[in-house]
């Protein structure tokens, strides 16, 4: 078997076996452009290497000593030569774009004596070293896992004995003064010397490439991503180009578009005598790449000529890291480029417009889970224009970030779980920072550019973020940093505005995004090419109509229990529950039916006749029951009960498992005045409305839940089609309605056929049906879940994702089983999954009608089906 090709035998055709960058590279060679040569280590070999042990097996190191026979002959460079030796970085590259989660090592090959022969070769012995100190510090922390900071703190110590601000000021002495202090912090770490041999070096590099496969920060991404682990990461080793052999080299990063508007413009940063991680990492501050026309002409017509070429060859915007070396141009490595999901939606829109791709091409293109930056509020314009900023850096990430200020990633996740807002503020991000940076609203770095850590992965989020934010003096160790003379400390309240790199003092008030644009554009197409409707999980008529304005097709799921929270009506369904008798109990419920009637009327217009699915009351009684003293004793007043007498029915409502308690159609079953009210209430609804609308067609859904038997089903419908039937009579008008159940009991799907004979139309609560399927509680899951990410068990979070293996065969045994004896059943979901990407995927391939989600991922939904 192949686990090691040649940049040459590779294509854009094989990104699962090569990774996106080695693809990318053998592409660009493929097209004659300039990519130092090399070969990658696929996927395949990656996955061996965890199956094996985490060991790399003897078939696959010999074909790795194949590939270095080969890059040495294609570039006439040996490994450790010392006339001639071959260095070269070693990078990782997964199918997905992961940038920053994995890990590189530049400079690979370098020992004192070849470093001795690139001065006296080169005439540069700064640049030498400078390859030697980098590559000690790169190697010790990826490889060896010791931290970057002691070598950080090496070099800051150098430049503060040489009263120098930048690493750059430093000459070759010092640097190889400072490759000796690097590698004796390495022998006081590690026990044991840096090693000299290329060959050794080479290997470990490649092992650690691998092993950052499984990082902490990889794992996080991953699970967020949809990226499943057992795609592996490809390596590559390349030959060396060096962008810091002085002031005719340098290194950048771009992009063929913006990746914050989509404008059609050239977007990127270089540096001058400079190694490609100094750009990434935002370090330095880079210069803008206009500025490169005016140093090197000739390189930046040569660069923009590769950027047109690849854009028009890969129909999508570009993201490509370069090299300079003396002034010629290497291209490193180029991608469909991480961008905000307004300019997703430009970029799709504009090349459409530019006849590169078609309609369904740019539905395709865009990430559904991205267009959630885009349904989170904005700043007011009105609040805005009063609003003086206190410092302007790059609108990195666009979007509107209002928060208390919080200087680490792991402060940012603590107080998040306390239920605070919080703005990370740090001098730079690092990939380590992933989970922070999550928790926060908003980024806010001092250092880095458009192209760092923070605002590349932040854009990947849809998080807003403003980077070079170069007015703060920071104060890490005192938790506060302070601009023009105003010191701003932890848990004060910081705006940030991502599309115009804006920063003001305390909070500024949101407004509510809309659909306009582009993004109407889009949600056209996606509209005209979808086969499943698409409606929102909705109880109040504020939600209902702000879904329908974000395209809501219909409500798939209204939670009748939500309504009875409210003050004027909780008092009467707790005298319900305390009732001794059913005329008692309707009498209760008699004051609840004209407030639940008007509920449900407000629900009808606001969705202007579209389909409302209405589940009759789930939860247990016992969360509607009195806790504090004073309502208990109002409950013992109207009930002329004593408080002692209210405690004990309270105390009899406690269950062992409230989940599989006396909920559901169990209610429905116990008390059939409840079902009855709430069919009254329904249909009087519907006939109101439909009166006041007669060119609507309002037909109501009655979903009854937690059927786990045919037999329960019918005795409730049967109280329900009496009730519905007689109301209508009365009416005078003809209506139809339907009465369905949810499929949230796996006995209810194994027994969908008889189910199905009765119910007009199933509803999947996947919510209910995974904890049932999988035996644990959705509220507890919590505790055991990163244990099981950790031993790889899970890969993600079965309530975010549907499991399509457990669950989803189930869903699709119960489509079958349904239709077959019913070919009329419509069959939707209404759980969590219901706004997931690859759930909704997953429910189209099943042949679902329709998928229901929060009104906010409606537009993601739409886009998804």
């Amino acid at each position: 078997k192949k686990y090691v090709y040649m940049f040459s035998e590779g294509n854009a055709g094989m990104r699962n076996l090569l990774g996106g960058k080695g693809a990318g590279l053998a592409e660009m060679t493929g097209l004659g452009l300039p990519v130092p040569q090399g070969f990658t280590i696929t996927t395949e070999a990656c996955t061996r290497y965890y199956d094996d042990g985490r060991q790399i097996g003897d078939d696959i190191m010999e074909q790795i000593k194949g590939g270095i026979a080969k890059m040495e002959e294609i570039t006439g460079k040996k490994f450790g030569d010392r006339e001639n030796p071959l260095l070269v970085s070693v990078r990782s590259g997964a199918r997905a774009s992961m940038p920053g989660m994995m890990d590189t090592i530049l400079n690979l090959g370098l020992n004192e004596d070849v470093v001795g022969v690139l001065s006296k070769k080169s005439g540069n012995p700064r640049w030498a070293w400078d390859c030697y100190r980098r590559f000690i510090q790169m190697f010790s922390d990826v490889v060896m896992e010791v931290g970057k900071k002691y070598f950080e703190e090496l070099i800051d110590q150098m430049k503060a004995r040489k009263g120098v601000t930048q690493d750059i000021d430093l000459d070759a002495d010092d640097l190889h003064e400072l490759a000796d202090e690097f590698k004796a912090e390495y022998r006081e770490k590690l026990g044991k010397d840096f090693p000299d041999g290329p060959k050794e070096q080479l290997v470990e590099a490649i092992k650690a490439v691998f092993r950052s496969w499984d990082n902490p920060r990889a794992n996080v991404y991953r699970r967020d991503n949809d990226i499943p682990y057992s795609w592996g990461t490809a390596v590559n080793v390349q030959m060396m180009a060096f962008g810091n052999m002085g002031d005719t080299s340098g290194t950048g990063v771009a992009f063929t578009r913006d990746p914050a508007t989509g404008e059609k413009r050239l977007m990127g940063e270089f540096l001058l005598n400079a190694q490609g991680e100094d750009v990434v990492a935002g370090i330095r501050t880079p210069q803008k790449i206009d500025r490169l026309k005016e140093l090197m002409p000739e390189v930046y017509d040569q660069f923009t000529g590769i950027c047109r070429t690849l854009e028009n060859h890969y129909k999508d915007m570009q993201d490509m890291e370069f090299t300079i070396e003396d002034k010629h141009l290497y291209m490193l490595q180029t991608r469909n480029g991480k961008r905000t999901a307004r300019a997703a939606l430009k970029i799709a829109c504009d090349l459409v417009d530019e006849g590169m791709i078609d309609e369904k091409q740019a539905v395709l293109m865009i990430e559904p889970r991205n267009l959630d930056s885009l349904l989170h509020p904005q700043f007011d314009p009105a609040y805005l224009a009063k609003a003086d900023p206190i410092a302007t850096g790059l609108p990195a990430s666009p979007g509107a970030a209002c928060g208390q200020i919080v200087f680490t990633a792991e402060d940012a996740k603590t107080w998040k779980s306390r239920g605070k807002k919080v703005v990370l503020v740090r001098l730079e991000t690092s990939p380590e920072d992933i989970e922070g940076m999550k928790s926060a609203q908003g980024i806010i770095t001092v250092r880095g550019g458009m192209t760092s850590h923070a605002a590349v992965v932040a854009r990947g989020m849809g998080t807003c973020c403003v980077s070079g934010v170069s007015a703060i003096d920071m104060d890490e160790d005192n938790r506060c940093f302070t601009i023009n003379g105003h010191t701003f400390h932890e848990g004060d309240w910081i705006s940030a505005n991502g599309s115009t790199g804006k920063i003001y003092e305390g909070v500024i008030p949101t407004v509510e995004a809309q659909i306009v644009g582009e993004f109407g554009r889009i949600m056209g197409w996606a509209d005209k090419y979808r086969r499943m409707k698409v409606r929102t999980n909705a109880d109040t008529p504020a939600d209902a109509r702000r879904a329908h304005e974000l395209g809501a097709e219909g409500i798939g799921l209204c939670r009748t229990e939500h309504m009875f929270f409210e003050k004027d009506r909780i008092e009467a369904f707790r005298e319900m529950i305390c009732s001794d008798t059913v005329e008692e109990r309707e009498q209760a419920l008699a004051k609840i039916l004209p407030v639940q009637q008007s509920d449900f009327e407000k629900l009808y217009e606001a969705l202007e006749g579209a389909p409302v699915t209405i589940r009759f009351l789930d939860p247990p009684l016992h969360e509607f029951v009195p806790t504090e003293e004073a309502d208990i004793r109002r409950l013992a007043d109207a009930k002329h009960k004593s408080v002692d007498e209210i405690k004990s029915l309270i105390n009899s409502l406690h269950e062992f498992n409230p989940m599989m308690g006396h909920r559901g159609v169990r209610l429905d079953v116990t008390y059939p005045e409840i079902s009855k009210m709430q069919t009254l209430a329904v249909i009087r609804a519907a006939i109101a409305v439909q009166k006041r609308h007669p060119d609507w067609t309002v037909k109501p859904e009655i979903m009854i839940p937690l059927v786990g038997d045919n037999k329960e089903f019918l005795y409730v419908k049967k109280i329900v089609v009496k009730t519905a039937d007689e109301e209508i009579a009365k009416s005078g008008i003809a209506m139809q309605y339907e009465v369905g159940t949810m499929i949230e009991i796996p006995r209810a799907a194994l027994t969908a056929d008889e189910i199905a004979k009765d119910a007009d139309f199933f509803c999947f609560g996947t919510n209910d049906l995974t904890q049932m399927t999988y035996g644990f509680s959705r509220d507890d899951a919590g505790k055991f879940l990163q244990a099981y990410y950790d031993a790889k068990i899970f890969e993600n979070d079965p309530f975010a994702k549907l499991d399509q293996n457990g669950v989803g065969k189930l869903m699709e045994m119960a489509m079958k089983l349904g239709k077959d004896v019913n070919p009329n059943l419509h069959c939707g979901i209404c759980g969590e999954h219901g706004g997931d990407p690859s759930s909704i995927e997953f429910c189209d391939r099943i042949g679902l009608d329709y998928v229901s989600c929060s009104p906010f991922r409606v537009p993601i939904a739409r886009l998804s089906a």
